[in-house]
């Protein structure tokens, strides 16, 4: 058996926070890769094929890799960036 019950809070009680502005970032990381005027996001090339890698699978352009472990796919990673 479940109970449900219903709590109205008063507005004056409830905790509400303000989105932050989209040029205020708090990652100092993500910060440099943010441009001020804008606003957007700047990527770098790396980023930028793996965005268009993640597109062309989601629309079946490209196979998508399954593995049935960690260490497969792990395996698979060395294979394809030896250096990395």
């Amino acid at each position: 058996m479940t109970i449900i019950q219903t709590v109205d809070i008063p507005s004056e009680r409830r905790l509400i926070r303000e989105a932050p502005s989209a040029h205020l970032h708090p990652c100092p990381i993500c910060a440099e890769n943010i441009d001020p005027e804008t606003g957007n996001p700047h990527y770098g090339p790396k980023t930028i094929a793996a965005i268009e890698e993640g597109i062309a699978i989601s629309r079946g352009e490209i196979p998508a890799k399954r593995f049935n472990s960690l260490a497969e796919m792990l395996e698979d990673l060395e294979r394809d960036d030896p250096d990395e």
